[in-house]
């Protein structure tokens, strides 16, 4: 058991105060500087054997002191100051007194954007409102409603023109980006499920709406209208699936995708001088200076063709 200065025993402390406290002496040490990324929920729980709520209550402990800040699709990171700003008194009832659906589903969503799904709780939601752990179940009975909650909030963030602009491709490409910037939005979107088992959701339901309006009256049988809708929402989603797939993977390697590169550059060297793969060898030494993976850029270079493609079927 610790001790004070006078040799008095110390209540031992909470567990998510230890781990508060180590990241806290991370920064104060210099080992953490400013905008370096702080674990992350699952790491600090994985390194401290802690549920992820107890890790969530870490970092939400130093955001209070102005320690760490979240920012999107960065995780946590080092705040630009360095010195813990003293707790601040509530001037208002305790927060569990002022839950709110739309509070949670909007905490919860922060939560995913910043950390991914897997990231997250209801006892996660909880400590970052700084409620009971039991408080957020009064307004959402389970983690599955939450989630799906959050998607239809998301879904429903961008909205199209009425009227809508001229043209069936016209129409379908407005479709089409605005998904990928929902995707591009929250990442944890893509992930939800599968083309063949779609959510129910009346704000999903909108962009389908206007995806099957823009196929409308142009002779289509209604698999066909089908068949093309769910084309154009997978080709989306398929793109979309690598946004939170990267993320994972560096905040689980460290690494970034040039660094991932680098790592294994002896490995790919292995592959084209092997002989077994020569259009493989012939195109990577082709591109000498690299080949950069810009998602935004290969949504749009294959939504071209894509269309392209349905212009044939519609016959226009």
């Amino acid at each position: 058991m610790a001790e004070t200065a006078d040799g008095a025993p110390t209540a031992p402390r909470a567990p998510y105060a230890r781990i508060a406290a180590d990241i806290r002496r991370r920064i104060r040490d210099g080992e953490l500087a400013p905008g370096d990324r702080v674990p992350s929920t699952r790491q600090l729980a994985k390194d401290h054997g802690v549920a992820l709520a107890t890790a969530t209550k870490a970092l939400t402990a130093l955001r209070m002191e102005g320690l760490v800040e979240t920012r999107p699709r960065a995780a946590t990171v080092v705040a630009g100051r360095t010195e813990p700003r003293p707790p601040q008194r509530r001037a208002v009832p305790p927060a569990d007194q002022e839950l709110t659906r739309a509070g949670i589903v909007r905490t919860a969503i922060a939560i995913a954007d910043a950390e991914g799904l897997a990231a997250l709780s209801m006892r996660g939601v909880a400590a970052r409102m700084g409620v009971a752990a039991m408080s957020p179940y009064r307004h959402v009975g389970s983690k599955e409603e939450l989630v799906l909650l959050m998607a239809d909030a998301a879904f429903g963030e961008l909205a199209y023109p009425d009227p809508g602009p001229e043209g069936w491709r016209t129409r379908l490409e407005l479709g089409g980006r605005t998904m990928w910037r929902l995707y591009r939005r929250h990442p944890w979107l893509a992930h939800l499920s599968p083309l063949g088992r779609p959510l129910m959701l009346p704000n999903l339901m909108v962009h389908a709406e206007w995806m099957l309006g823009a196929l409308d009256g142009h002779g289509l049988d209604a698999v066909t209208m089908f068949d093309l809708h769910v084309l154009l929402y997978g080709y989306v989603q398929g793109i979309a699936v690598n946004l939170e797939q990267e993320a994972q993977s560096e905040a689980a390697t460290g690494l970034t995708e040039d660094q991932w590169m680098d790592l294994h550059a002896s490995s790919l060297d292995a592959l084209v001088t092997s002989g077994r793969f020569p259009v493989f060898a012939r195109t990577v030494t082709a591109l000498q200076e690299g080949y950069d993976l810009d998602l935004d850029a290969l949504f749009e270079f294959g939504l071209r063709p894509l269309l392209d493609g349905i212009a044939r079927i519609i016959g226009s």
